[in-house]
């Protein structure tokens, strides 16, 4: 009885130091202390990576790429040779992975590593976020011409992480004519599809690329469209008297810029004394004048304003003809004036030619008092 007794109190002390020293063995194995944040950093910025170990003891830790396989540091030595990485150390449980001027290629997940048996690891994942680029060797020229009418394509590439998304605007802020019953003023997409375009949707169109990185970037580029010259006249017929100075204008449209002047007859009219031309230009659009001064009879006649471009040729015509001077303005020819207790009262008679003679009479003052009309007999 007294053995049996030994021996169970034999094997409950040697199970407790048992416990005992697997409860040690336990304790003194390294353990990470808390996992590796996943960090984002935009292209060429520096970045830290931690792995936080407690109870290291004898072992090494060693930082390993796991998307190129590739083992980066041991310890505080550092074993990849790209100088952009490497390795410190706080002297307590802290190991950094350092990465100067991050680039595309480091994006993946960063393994930290112990050589212990069985290894122990765990894994954190660096995102690059890079902003946008817009290609320009993929993207349509900065100035493109097409004629009236016809169809276009514009074209805009860019690069970025995470993907940019690409967006066209009018510089202008008018619509983009998607076709005849759509109009926006956003159309999202690399490639800007128009049909049939027209003079009114020349001009300067942006590409605009974002991802959510700063800076959003755009490229310009610039329609022309091209037709032939077209005229507009505003009045065909305009008359002035001799001894007068007249104006006439004509409109025009054309692409590219055309060539303009006015005739008269067969000759050519050049600004001197006599003439003065002008063209005031906005986008494709032209507004000719011509000021004719101290009209003579040889001033009238038909005036043709011309307009030239190297996609053709038109004119328009204006007749210039001869209308009387007006009448001379009426003049006061007697004034009279008289005055009695009640107010005063003026009489003043007009002589004019084809105008008969009038009387007007103001109260100045006091009641309303009618002018003198002479009775006439029965």
């Amino acid at each position: 009885m007294a053995d049996n007794q030994r021996r169970r109190r034999y094997l409950t002390i040697s199970i407790l130091h048992i416990i005992t020293i697997m409860c040690q063995a336990l304790s003194d194995r390294p353990m990470f202390a808390e996992p590796i944040p996943n960090v984002t950093v935009p292209l060429g910025r520096d970045v830290s990576l931690p792995c936080v170990v407690e109870n290291l003891g004898n072992y090494k830790v060693a930082w390993i790429h796991v998307g190129r396989q590739m083992l980066l540091t041991i310890h505080k030595h550092v074993v990849v040779k790209i100088p952009r990485f490497s390795v410190s150390h706080d002297n307590q449980k802290t190991w950094l992975l350092h990465i100067n001027n991050v680039q595309q290629d480091d994006r993946g997940y960063y393994m930290c590593q112990l050589n212990t048996n069985p290894m122990m690891s765990q894994v954190g994942f660096l995102q690059v976020v890079v902003p946008p680029n817009i290609l320009d060797s993929l993207s349509t020229e900065s100035t493109v011409a097409v004629r009236e009418n016809q169809n276009i394509t514009l074209t805009c590439k860019a690069d970025g992480y995470p993907t940019p998304k690409l967006m066209w605007k009018r510089e202008d802020g008018q619509n983009i004519n998607i076709n005849r019953h759509k109009k926006v003023l956003v159309y999202d997409g690399d490639q800007l599809n128009l049909t049939r375009i027209s003079r009114n949707e020349m001009g300067a169109y942006l590409c605009i690329a974002t991802n959510g990185v700063p800076p959003t970037v755009s490229k310009r580029i610039t329609v022309d469209v091209e037709f032939s010259p077209m005229i507009f006249v505003p009045n065909q017929l305009v008359g002035a008297p001799a001894g007068t100075n007249v104006t006439i204008d004509c409109h025009t449209e054309a692409y590219p810029r055309a060539m303009s002047y006015w005739f008269l007859g067969d000759e050519m009219i050049l600004s001197n004394e006599k003439y003065t031309t002008s063209i005031m230009e906005n986008s494709y659009r032209a507004y000719m004048r011509l000021t004719i001064r101290n009209l003579q009879a040889g001033d009238f006649g038909n005036y043709r304003c011309i307009s030239k471009n190297s996609l053709g040729e038109t004119e328009g015509s204006i007749r210039l003809y001869e209308i009387p001077k007006p009448s001379a303005p009426p003049k006061a020819t007697e004034i009279k004036s008289s005055a009695n207790k009640e107010g005063s009262a003026y009489i003043i008679r007009w002589s004019a030619p084809q105008l008969m003679v009038v009387a007007v009479q103001y109260i100045l003052t006091g009641p309303y008092m009618p002018p003198y009309v002479p009775q006439t007999a029965n």
